[in-house]
C-alpha cells in the first residue's frame, strides 16, 4: 500500500509534500490527516528545510476537502470532532516556521482550499477551480475558511464566495488575490520548483524571521508590528550567514548560507 502522504527533497532544501489519495480526490480522511501530521512533525524537526511545497497526486484534485463518504456514517459529535481535527492539522501547517507554497494542480474545495489558505503562497493551475462550497451542504467552512479567506481577499469578496458556494476559476482567483500565481497545468510544477529554489537560496534564518515578522505583525497594529519586526531583525544580526552575505557581496559571488 502506498503512503498516504509522501515527502521528498526535490531540490536542495526544498521539500515536496504530496497528498496521495488520487482515487478519492485527495480528500481529508482521518488516516490522511494523521499522515499529514506525521510529515509536518518531521518537517518541524529538520533545520535543513527552507521551503515546503504542498500538492495533490494526480492531475484532477489538489484536495477536494473533507471525506464525505467517511462522514456519512458519523454522529453529530463525531462530525464536529473531525472538523476540529481538520482545523488543527491545517493550523500545524500554518505554524511551520519556513515558507510554504500550495501548488493547486487540481480542484481545491472546502477543507482543501482551507489547507491552501494556511500556506504562505498559492499557485493554481489555469485548468481548475477552487471554492468554499460548504453552504451548499447546509454547513459553513469550519477549518479556518471564514477567517483566513476574508483576511486574504477582503470581507466582501469572501462573503460572496462563501454565501454563494460558487467555485471560482483561476483567472478570477488571481484577480481577487486568492492566489498569487496561475500557470498552465503542464508548467505549474516546474514553476513551483523554480520559485521555491529562488527562496531557498536566501538566508534560512532570515526567511524564518521574515515569516514570523509578517505573520505576527499582520494581526496587530502598526506600532506593535514594527516592534515585532525589530525583534525579528535582531535575530539575524549575530548569524554567520549575515557575514557570509556581506563577504559574498564584496567578493562578487553567490553566498552559501548554512542557517547559522
Amino acid at each position: 500500500m502506498s503512503e498516504l502522504v509522501t515527502l521528498e527533497e526535490i531540490e536542495d532544501h526544498v521539500m515536496l509534500m504530496t497528498l496521495n489519495r488520487p482515487d478519492a480526490a485527495n480528500a481529508l480522511s482521518h488516516d490522511l490527516l494523521d499522515a499529514i501530521t506525521d510529515k509536518v512533525d518531521e518537517i518541524q524537526r529538520s533545520q535543513d528545510i527552507r521551503v515546503v511545497l504542498i500538492t495533490g497526486s494526480g492531475n484532477k484534485a489538489f484536495c477536494a476537502g473533507a471525506d464525505l463518504k467517511e462522514r456519512a456514517g458519523m454522529s453529530d459529535e463525531e462530525v464536529v470532532s473531525t472538523v476540529k481535527k481538520i482545523g488543527d492539522t491545517i493550523r500545524k501547517i500554518e505554524e511551520l516556521p519556513m515558507p510554504t507554497i500550495a501548488v493547486m494542480n487540481g480542484v481545491a474545495f472546502g477543507g482543501g482550499l482551507e489547507l491552501a489558505l494556511a500556506c504562505d503562497l498559492r499557485m493554481m493551475s489555469t485548468s481548475t477551480k477552487v471554492g468554499l462550497t460548504e453552504t451548499s451542504l447546509a454547513i459553513i467552512p469550519g477549518a479556518g475558511g471564514t477567517q483566513r479567506l476574508s483576511r486574504l481577499i477582503g470581507l466582501g469578496k469572501a462573503k460572496a464566495m462563501i454565501y454563494s458556494a460558487r467555485p471560482v476559476e483561476a483567472e478570477h482567483a488571481y484577480n481577487i488575490g486568492l492566489v498569487e500565481y496561475i500557470y498552465e497545468p503542464q508548467f505549474i510544477h516546474q514553476e513551483a520548483r523554480d520559485f521555491a529554489c529562488s527562496i531557498a537560496r536566501n538566508g534560512p534564518v532570515a526567511l524564518r524571521q521574515a515569516k514570523k515578522a509578517i505573520s505576527q505583525g499582520y494581526e496587530t497594529d502598526l506600532v506593535k508590528g514594527l516592534e515585532i519586526e525589530h525583534e525579528c531583525y535582531k535575530e539575524t544580526i549575530p548569524t554567520k550567514d549575515r557575514m557570509e552575505g556581506l563577504t559574498a557581496f564584496k567578493e562578487k559571488r553567490k553566498p552559501v548560507y548554512k542557517g547559522e
